[in-house]
Formats: C-alpha cells, sequence, structure tokens
C-alpha cells in the first residue's frame, strides 16, 4: 500500500495528513448529524419538555437514541432512588423522530465518499486508511456530548432532600455512538465510494 495520497487538486499528501483530515471531517460529521437531528426534532422536544429542559440537550438525547444510546435518568428522594432507562424516538413515533434513525449512517456514509473523492483513493485498502480515522474525531465530540448534554437538579420537599439527573448512558454513548458507528459507516462510506468509482 502506498504510504501516501494524492489529492484531487494537489501532488501527494502524507498519511498522516490524510487520517487528521479524516478525525476532522469525523467532528464535521458528528456536528452535521446533531444539526439535522435539531431541524428534524426540535418542536417535539419542545411539547415533550416543555421549557424544563434546555432545547440543545433535549436535541441531544435524540441524537444519542439515534445511535441506539438510551438516556438514564436517576432520582432519589431522601434515602429512596432509583433510575432507568429511555428511548425518546422509540417513544415518541412519530415520523420525523423515527427518521433519526438513519441520519448518523447517512452522514457518515457521505464522509467516507467525500474523503474518497477528496484523496483520490483507488484501492478498497486505502478506502479503509482513510475512512476508519473518522472515528476518532466522531469519537470525542460524541464522548464530550454524553457529559455536557446531562441536566440535573435538586430541590427540598418537606426538609426532605430530592435531586434527580438525565444524561446519555456514557460507556455506551463512546463505544456504540462513538467508535462503532463512525468505524462501521465512515469506512463503508469510502470503500463503497472505491467500489463505486473503480467500475
Amino acid at each position: 500500500m502506498a504510504s501516501r495520497l494524492a489529492t484531487a487538486n494537489d501532488g501527494p499528501v502524507s498519511r498522516g495528513s490524510s487520517v487528521a483530515a479524516s478525525a476532522g471531517l469525523g467532528v464535521l460529521a458528528a456536528a452535521i448529524g446533531y444539526l439535522v437531528t435539531y431541524v428534524l426534532i426540535v418542536d417535539e422536544v419542545r411539547d415533550v419538555f416543555g421549557g424544563d429542559v434546555a432545547d440543545w440537550k433535549g436535541v441531544a438525547w435524540y441524537f444519542y437514541n439515534a445511535h441506539l444510546v438510551d438516556v438514564e435518568t436517576t432520582g432519589s428522594f431522601g434515602s429512596f432512588g432509583g433510575s432507568s432507562t429511555v428511548d425518546f424516538i422509540a417513544e415518541s413515533g412519530s415520523t420525523s423522530a423515527t427518521l433519526l434513525y438513519v441520519v448518523p449512517p447517512l452522514v457518515l456514509l457521505g464522509t467516507g465518499a467525500v474523503l474518497v473523492r477528496r484523496w483520490n483513493v483507488a484501492d478498497i485498502g486505502e478506502a479503509v486508511t482513510v475512512g476508519a480515522p473518522v472515528t476518532v474525531g466522531y469519537a470525542v465530540v460524541v464522548g464530550l456530548g454524553a457529559l455536557v448534554a446531562e441536566s440535573s437538579s435538586e430541590g427540598s420537599v418537606f426538609g426532605i432532600e430530592a435531586s434527580g439527573s438525565v444524561a446519555p448512558e456514557l460507556l455506551p454513548a463512546i463505544v456504540l455512538g462513538g467508535i462503532f458507528y463512525p468505524l462501521v459507516f465512515a469506512t463503508a462510506g469510502a470503500v463503497l465510494a472505491t467500489a463505486f468509482d473503480s467500475r
């Protein structure tokens, strides 16, 4: 396998540059996926949460659900407490919510195809090498997003402390949403684009 790839407009570039570009496109792919999710579901988020949760956090929960990552709710009232998980998309039943399941795969397939075109990839081995590093940038965004998308509250009722929080499950968010999705779909997009171009 060659250690250098050629861009469409320039001469050869190093493998390190292509990995960095792929990781950068992973960040961009996560942002695009979130923005498409926002456009499709923000009205439902406002209806469901009624202003109790910031729109961007509610949309983020749907975004993680679109990666098959559940959102965990925990609560405690005095010495009693518990937790459960929820999939807002599955509970919604609206068409725009159901469409969210295809957003991450489509965005990542497109990202892999763009990389193949950008680097003039000619064989399947190079396609894998160019598509797989998308995972790096995507995993960083999805991992950090899971942390900042937490919503928590505390209070007191008749002198008894109460608290609750809602957030994407962190480990599944990183492993499933951040690593598995881009590794499978961005790489598949690169491989498919290469195979189509070589016909």
